[in-house]
């Protein structure tokens, strides 16, 4: 058996984060509780709820607009477009604040939108901050603080180091092929690099399948303890290293045997290329168990597609046998 090993971004349905529109982004959705609550109850004190809505967009526009064009004195005006964001925002949630201790709650619906409120007023409360930190005081905010949606708090920023896209938006997939094409394993990796799950990997396959002959990974999934222990295992690992080749790693990977199996390892991009083409570049569900669900029915999708492939080519074969067949008695 001939394993091949290789991750790929697979997009969430997010758009592109900033943190002045994921602040809006939580604030209509408080807006929208509380639409409900009147819409139900009748709540007084939110008759101007579609200004609010209206004034915020129009100053989220104002700084976006202010952040990408040029001119003078662009940073005093991108800071005084902010403070106003700012201003009318921390008002809105004082006044949120106030009110929602008020709101009442005669059934389990109305329990749901109180929490639903108040899981984006926290995320309004801590966007506010992070705009303020970066645009007003200069600060630089560490990666590990931002969000890159609050509605699909799974998604991580993916940097692929290419020109086009640069950065993706969502989980990477490692997916495991065999000689035939066909997915024995994935994983969605979540907070992991492509080195992370090599060990993980290794435990479930080989327990699966004793006779592994090779298996060939890129370079990202280069690290000492994983090549150690796949060749405890397995005859022919192809893991070329990351960094300066010793003489006796550079006699490795120069062997007719280790280019070979290099070589076949491209046959996984196109099958991550087929993946894409088939609707696992970009999950159209909402939420990570409907984002696992849909890459899991891909991947089936995938190896049934592979399966009926060759159980049709086999068909064909059979009848154009018969058909050689009967021309020859004929």
């Amino acid at each position: 058996m001939q394993l091949k090993t290789d991750s790929y971004a697979v997009e969430s349905n997010v758009h592109f984060p900033t943190d002045y529109n994921l602040l809006w982004d939580c604030a209509r959705k408080c807006l929208d509780g509380f639409a409900k609550y009147v819409k139900k109850h009748n709540v007084n004190g939110w008759r101007k709820l579609g200004n609010w809505r209206y004034e915020l967009k129009g100053l989220m526009r104002e700084v976006g607009k202010t952040s990408v064009s040029g001119g003078k004195n662009k940073e005093e005006r991108l800071k005084k477009a902010t403070e106003n964001y700012l201003t009318k925002s921390k008002t809105l949630v004082a006044k949120m604040e106030k009110e929602l201790p008020l709101m009442p709650l005669n059934d389990y619906s109305d329990f749901a939108v109180l929490c639903t409120i108040e899981h984006f007023l926290n995320l309004l409360k801590f966007h506010i901050d992070l705009v303020e930190r970066r645009i007003i005081k200069g600060e630089k905010i560490p990666h590990e603080e931002k969000m890159m949606s609050v509605f699909e708090t799974y998604t991580e920023m993916i940097i692929k180091g290419k020109s086009r896209p640069n950065v993706e938006l969502g989980l990477k997939l490692a997916i495991t092929t065999d000689q035939y094409n066909l997915i024995l394993d994935f994983e969605i990796m979540q907070q992991k690099g492509d080195r992370d799950i090599v060990i993980g990997l290794a435990d479930r396959l080989l327990n699966r399948y004793k006779e592994i002959e090779s298996w060939s990974f890129d370079k990202g999934y280069w690290n000492k303890d994983n090549k150690a222990l796949l060749e405890l295992e397995i005859k022919h690992v192809v893991l070329p290293k990351l960094g300066k080749r010793s003489t006796e790693e550079l006699e490795e990977e120069s062997s007719p045997k280790f280019k070979k199996l290099k070589n076949k390892h491209s046959a996984i991009e196109s099958n991550i290329n087929e993946l894409e083409n088939r609707g696992l570049n970009r999950c159209p569900d909402r939420g990570f168990a409907h984002f696992s669900r849909y890459i899991c029915l891909g991947v089936c999708a995938y190896n049934l597609k592979k399966i009926g492939h060759e159980i049709l080519a086999l068909k064909r074969k059979e009848l154009a046998d018969k058909a050689r067949l009967m021309r020859q008695a004929a």
